[in-house]
């Protein structure tokens, strides 16, 4: 470990009611162990690091489910899971020889402090969020230009994962060009951007792949207006989800409440029974 991090391990331990040892995660990390030993579970030894990706994904969404319903106690077994995941994927490469949790762990707490200069180095205190962002690209840029040449010959966009969710990567591929310049001057600029690409969507033949291109270009200028208007696409878009979820779940009960099956009704029904819903929620 660093010498800045022994320091701030110190700072940190001497404080009142730190948190000092953690003996179920040891235990966790042997329980892992014990399965992936010759005597231990078939399935567990037969995994690599890409045969149990999307399981990684999964759990880390069920987690974010978890939070935006507020159970407590799902949330707690959802955590567990997603931490298994990183559990499972350093005893894999312990196995390997590759590294193992503790250096999953040190490079963590080296990066949490490195990126922290406002709280932990002589970076004066960061008054908000946007100013901790600045100090975030700040510290960033730094490692990416004490990497090397290695690293310095990577794209602005290059470390934007492509495995992110597309509208996700449209987020951060938008912000970082903005932030290299690549930028309008107005939102109004921007909505006019987004007539364009309607029009140049109209125009392509319906069902082609040029007009479904077309529509992910439509997309694209709708989360540059989003991240001038200080919204998460991602988080405006679940949100959504969330409501007509709830509405049509709404529908369901009131079809069944009329005895007949929501499936079976006319389109004129269906309106009905959703503007019935919506009327209820705004109530």
């Amino acid at each position: 470990m660093s010498q800045a991090a022994d320091r701030v391990d110190a700072e940190n331990a001497a404080r009142p009611d730190a948190p000092t040892t953690h003996p179920e995660f040891d235990r966790l990390v042997r329980t892992m162990w014990r399965l992936r030993q010759p005597d231990g579970c078939p399935w567990d030894r037969e995994q690599t690091h890409h045969s149990i990706t999307k399981h990684m994904v999964e759990e880390a969404y069920e987690a974010v489910e978890a939070i935006e319903a507020n159970d407590t106690a799902h949330l707690v077994e959802e955590l567990g899971d997603v931490l298994e995941q990183v559990v499972l994927h350093a005893q894999i490469a312990a196995d390997e020889g590759t590294f193992t949790i503790d250096d999953v762990i040190h490079g963590l707490n080296e990066k949490l402090v490195r990126r922290h200069p406002h709280v932990f180095g002589e970076h004066a205190a960061a008054g908000d969020g946007g100013e901790v962002q600045d100090i975030w690209d700040d510290v960033k840029a730094a490692e990416r230009a004490a990497a090397g040449e290695k690293n310095a010959e990577l794209g602005l966009l290059d470390s934007v994962p492509r495995s992110l969710p597309a509208l996700m990567q449209a987020q951060k591929i938008s912000k970082r060009a903005a932030k290299a310049g690549f930028e309008w001057e107005t939102v109004d600029d921007i909505w006019r951007k987004v007539a364009e690409e309607r029009a140049e969507f109209d125009s392509e033949a319906p069902g082609s792949d040029a007009r479904a291109l077309e529509f992910g270009d439509l997309l694209f200028a709708l989360v540059n207006v989003a991240r001038r208007e200080g919204i998460d696409a991602e988080e405006a878009l679940a949100a959504s989800n969330r409501k007509f979820r709830a509405r049509w779940s709404r529908m369901e009960e009131l079809a069944r409440g009329e005895g007949v099956h929501l499936e079976e009704q006319d389109t004129v029904r269906l309106n009905e029974l959703w503007d019935r819903a919506k009327a209820e929620e705004k109530r």
